[in-house]
């Protein structure tokens, strides 16, 4: 049986994955939202948290302006956000829109499940920087 956390952490990694490819695509947030439900959520180790999932890939767009202000005021003045590998400022973008949009869930868990969500995408130093 699958756990809210594991249900959780999986709707994290699809929506980092969703966000990516609307960068990528140029697609709107429902149209890949759709898609990943259809399509590629069986291609997940754990079946999502759907509402979940929505929650993210609809919310970061909505409020994309100020979590991207957000980030660029926590990087270092020789660092833009556009040079940060566009899966990076995905895993940002979430992380950033569940600790302001996302009450419900504490602060150290977004942090912690974040990193976690980097180490599935990288295996350098980029969990440190998340």
């Amino acid at each position: 049986m699958t756990s809210q956390s594991d249900a959780r952490h999986a709707a994290r990694l699809g929506a980092v994955q969703a966000l990516y490819q609307m960068e990528m695509s140029g697609n709107g947030a429902e149209e890949v939202a759709a898609e990943f439900a259809e399509h590629r959520f069986g291609e997940l180790p754990v079946p999502p948290d759907g509402e979940f999932f929505h929650g993210i890939v609809n919310g970061v767009p909505q409020h994309q302006v100020e979590i991207d202000r957000a980030i660029a005021a926590s990087l270092s003045e020789k660092w833009k956000l556009e040079r940060v590998d566009s899966i990076l400022r995905a895993i940002l973008r979430c992380g950033v829109f569940e600790l302001v949009g996302r009450r419900d869930v504490p602060a150290r868990v977004v942090i912690d499940e974040y990193v976690a969500v980097s180490g599935a995408f990288f295996g350098g130093d980029e969990p440190g920087f998340v």
